[in-house]
């Protein structure tokens, strides 16, 4: 009981300190924001998000790996949403601290932080829904990881429509600075095609690992799989 207790606490403080260092770096972030609304427009994702977590934080608490994973990407976000994703100067931080911009070792011909964070937006998240699937729905087996995959690909192309959506009903600078295309025709499938890659690689890693510790994986797969009912 008591080692209970003392895992559940350390749990809290975790969550405490995560939460309270995202609003710190958020407060810092808020200072002198490149472009303010389109500042306040990004940082609607944050509210949402930290609002839902808080509110389902007693009856559904998520796992440690899916507070840290989730704590990064919003860190990340906040990060766009201060500078726009357009002008974050990661280069210039890149350079500094190697002498070298880190498009020119990448071969980059534009500013990608955007790129980035929609693969990571994948990379970090598909395992959060992950964790969704099997304790709501209670899926196993295959199911387990190709839903999480499905989850953040739609969502992906969801957030893309309400992008377009946004930067429509704003229109001019701001709608182009949300927007962030930066001239490119096919911003909106390559973000998706990278949350998609990064939704991917985190639920092969998920799998393979799993398959590696658990003896019952192969036997959970394979049931999954197995038809249930052969007639409707």
């Amino acid at each position: 009981m008591t080692q209970v207790k003392k895992a559940k606490l350390s749990h809290g403080r975790l969550v405490a300190v995560l939460l309270a260092l995202l609003l710190l770096l958020s407060a810092v972030l808020a200072i002198a924001p490149v472009d303010r609304s389109d500042w306040l427009l990004e940082n609607v994702l944050l509210v949402v998000a930290v609002a839902g977590l808080a509110a389902t934080w007693h009856r559904f608490p998520l796992s440690r790996a899916s507070y840290v994973m989730i704590f990064l990407f919003l860190f990340l976000h906040s990060v766009g949403a201060h500078y726009t994703y357009a002008q974050v100067p990661y280069d210039r931080w890149w350079e500094a601290l190697t002498g070298s911009t880190l498009n020119e070792l990448l071969g980059w011909e534009r500013n990608n932080f955007d790129r980035v964070v929609h693969f990571l937006y994948g990379l970090l998240l598909a395992y959060p829904i992950r964790e969704l699937f099997l304790r709501i729905a209670g899926v196993r087996g295959f199911w387990g990881y190709f839903l999480p995959l499905d989850l953040t690909m739609s969502t992906s192309m969801l957030f893309e429509q309400v992008e377009w959506l946004v930067a429509e009903l704003v229109g001019g600078d701001l709608g182009a600075a949300y927007l962030g295309t930066q001239g490119d025709i096919w911003d909106a499938h390559k973000d998706m095609a990278l949350a998609s890659l990064g939704a991917l690689i985190a639920m092969c890693v998920t799998a393979y690992l799993n398959s590696r510790t658990r003896r019952d994986f192969a036997e959970e797969w394979n049931e999954s799989l197995r038809i249930k009912r052969a007639k409707l």
